[in-house]
């Protein structure tokens, strides 16, 4: 009776959370509380588990990284990066989207997606804005771009850091058999965007010759504290690709990014907090709360083995209900505990069938799928709701409904894609 109750909170919280009747944060909120009122939830499970609690890894890197946009904005250097990425592109709208998701998959590659959207964001918004393009369509493009790159590598996207430790993995595996995947995705994500927004590839002549005749040089506000941002922002990047080797978690070294700018910018809270989504953090801890009751009472598992009893050691069978089920429940409950669930699963069936190649591509199904699903959604992936956040903060709001019908779409598409990449290269051509 208690699972029926949990499953009945979490569907009603997120029929508010799609609908939007109420603000999507009261809704994670009060599904939160009623975890809590069930008797599923207490303190320990919420904010202490590791298997259900709230990940405040993902929490913290949001705040440092958030700190950090802050205090770079006010050197003027997304204004700057917003009219040179316009100018290459002589304000042609389409190559500036096709810019600007080149830039932010390869980035995603290198960092994680959620860091990689909060460095966007604010350049994306400025090149709207100076060429008179609606941002909406352009923020919802770069979220998707983030969780397609982030992808290819072990450090791209949290569920990667997941299965290598599970797997044992590593950074070149990841490299070697989901980078050429990634790239076939990402050229097709950008045929696809050429069609889903067609309709805001509009040009304005003006705005365009307004914009090649200045000079980018001249809105560098504080070329002192640009140069210690430069600094600072080069050894947070290097601590993220390090992380693993420095026994760091990527929060830690975000956090201590924030805490050193804000040192060296001497600026006053009000500024270097002024990016900050708390919204965002709070909406984030509640849908961790609401999905870590699922795990607690065994849903999210038993689901997980009834489909891996199901197959058995058909690997293909395996890997495409693996790929398909992973992106449809990714789409619904974040990809984190969901992937932290699966992964001991994944983990026997890959060992059963003497860890194999064709066994092994279970790893990749799970990855592909847990990866692309967040696409499917509003807040199928952590950079979705980030993006939500600063769009919303910006005046311009994402409705769930308006990113998920282009996110159905994408994710459909590259998640089919995978499937054929997965069954060329460990089946039909092994």
């Amino acid at each position: 009776m208690t699972e029926v109750l949990v499953v009945a909170v979490f569907v009603a919280a997120y029929v508010l959370i799609a609908t939007e009747r109420i603000h999507r944060v009261a809704a994670a909120l009060a599904g939160a509380a009623g975890m809590v009122l069930l008797g599923v939830v207490d303190a320990h499970v919420a904010f202490y588990s590791e298997r259900t609690g709230v990940d405040w890894n993902v929490i913290f890197l949001l705040l440092g990284m958030m700190i950090i946009v802050s205090v770079v904005k006010q050197t003027g250097v997304f204004d700057y990066l917003a009219i040179w990425a316009a100018k290459r592109t002589r304000g042609r709208p389409f190559p500036t989207m096709v810019m600007l998701i080149v830039i932010t998959a390869v980035a995603s590659a290198l960092l994680d997606n959620v860091t990689t959207v909060l460095l966007m964001a604010p350049v994306t918004l400025l090149i709207c804005e100076r060429l008179a393009l609606a941002p909406v369509p352009f923020l919802i493009v770069e979220a998707m771009a983030s969780n397609i790159g982030g992808t290819a590598t072990l450090i791209g996207d949290p569920p990667n850091i997941i299965i290598a430790s599970r797997s044992g993995l590593s950074f070149n595996d990841f490299l070697v058999h989901l980078l050429p995947v990634v790239v076939v995705l990402v050229v097709v994500f950008i045929g696809l965007c050429r069609v889903l927004f067609r309709s805001a590839f509009t040009y304005d002549a003006d705005r365009v010759a307004a914009l090649m005749a200045l000079d980018e040089r001249e809105v560098i506000r504080d070329r002192r504290l640009l140069v210690r941002c430069g600094v600072v922002l080069t050894a947070v990047m290097i601590g993220f690709v390090a992380h693993s080797a420095l026994h760091l978690e990527p929060s830690l070294v975000a956090l201590l990014g924030a805490g050193a700018l804000v040192a060296l910018s001497g600026l006053d809270p009000p500024q270097f907090l002024e990016e900050v989504e708390w919204a965002t953090l709070v909406f984030f801890v509640g849908l961790f709360i609401m999905v870590g009751a699922l795990v607690e009472v065994g849903v999210i598992g038993r689901l997980g083995s009834a489909v891996t009893d199901a197959v058995g050691d058909r690997y293909l069978l395996a890997s495409s209900v693996l790929l398909w089920g992973s992106a449809v429940l990714s789409g619904i409950v974040d990809n984190i505990p969901y992937v932290a669930t699966m992964a001991p699963l994944v983990q026997d069936l890959v060992q059963a069938g003497g860890n194999a190649p064709p066994a092994r591509a279970l790893w990749w199904a799970l990855a592909l799928g847990a990866d692309l699903g967040g696409n499917a959604t509003a807040v199928g992936a952590s950079a979705n709701v980030v993006i939500i956040g600063i769009a919303a903060k910006n005046g311009h709001p994402i409705s769930f409904w308006r990113f998920t019908r282009y996110g159905l779409v994408v994710a459909t598409v590259t998640v089919a894609v995978s499937w054929v990449y997965l069954w060329l290269r460990y089946y039909a051509l092994a």
